[in-house]
């Protein structure tokens, strides 16, 4: 892959994913609502001794599936539309392609993820009852929390857009990505404890976003999020195998 090659196509994402205003405004008022309801549980926060912080950020439940299945529609739209074909034809290497759509919806995943849970941490301690502890960004641990929260949204993205590489086609991509974000987890976690603390969503919850020990969760959250990250690094790599395979 040629440094030529790889920015031609990263350019040509750029303008396709402007050229998406339902994908961008549903972006936006995805991230509006994670904000809204964390800002929500942060005021519902009455235990003086609970995390207030990991309340704060409560919001990714709605965030996760918002960049899970906008991940999977931004690719499988090209395929519903015939699009994929003018695509390879610019770009034959299919590989470099899906890596440049994964660094720019990766990136605005990120930014998007990043500001929604960092507005709904201030609004949420802006909020918080007198009689609850209020978190400050300047504790490392309260600041790891955001930040890792935000890059969560950013990894369901991704997640989506391999599941999106791997099936082709939108309605069973979408599908696909609410049960392997939000069902699975519940019915694992149920079923085995030792198996749910593996699954995304909880690790999310427990880890990533908390600033006080969770039972069952003692690794270091950046193991956690590095357990996170290798859902959508498997399911990119294998999406990418997949188009080099079949016919656009």
């Amino acid at each position: 892959m040629t440094r030529s090659t790889f920015l031609h196509a990263v350019t040509m994402e750029l303008r396709k994913a402007r050229s998406l205003p339902a994908i961008t405004w549903t972006l936006i008022i995805g991230m509006v609502a994670t904000a809204a309801l964390g800002v929500l549980a942060a005021f519902n926060t009455r235990d003086p001794g609970g995390d207030p912080t990991s309340n704060m950020l409560a919001g990714i439940l709605i965030g996760q599936l918002i960049t899970g299945v906008l991940g999977a529609l931004a690719i499988t739209g090209e395929f519903d539309s015939g699009m994929a074909a003018v695509t390879f034809t610019a770009v034959p290497r299919r590989g470099v392609v899906l890596a440049a759509k994964a660094l720019v919806w990766g990136v605005v995943f990120l930014v998007a993820g990043e500001v929604a849970v960092l507005a709904a941490f201030l609004g949420g301690t802006a909020v918080l009852r007198a009689s609850v502890p209020h978190p400050s960004l300047a504790s490392p641990d309260v600041l790891r929390a955001v930040l890792m929260t935000g890059a969560y949204l950013a990894l369901t993205g991704l997640f989506g857009l391999g599941v999106g590489a791997l099936i082709r086609r939108g309605a069973a991509s979408v599908a696909t990505v609410v049960g392997g974000l939000f069902v699975a987890p519940l019915v694992i976690g149920l079923a085995d404890r030792s198996l749910g603390r593996l699954m995304p969503e909880l690790i999310a919850g427990n880890s990533l976003a908390a600033v006080k020990p969770v039972d069952g969760f003692a690794w270091s959250p950046w193991l956690e999020l590095a357990i996170v990250a290798l859902y959508p690094a498997i399911l990119l790599l294998a999406g990418g195998w997949q188009l080099r395979r079949r016919d656009a």
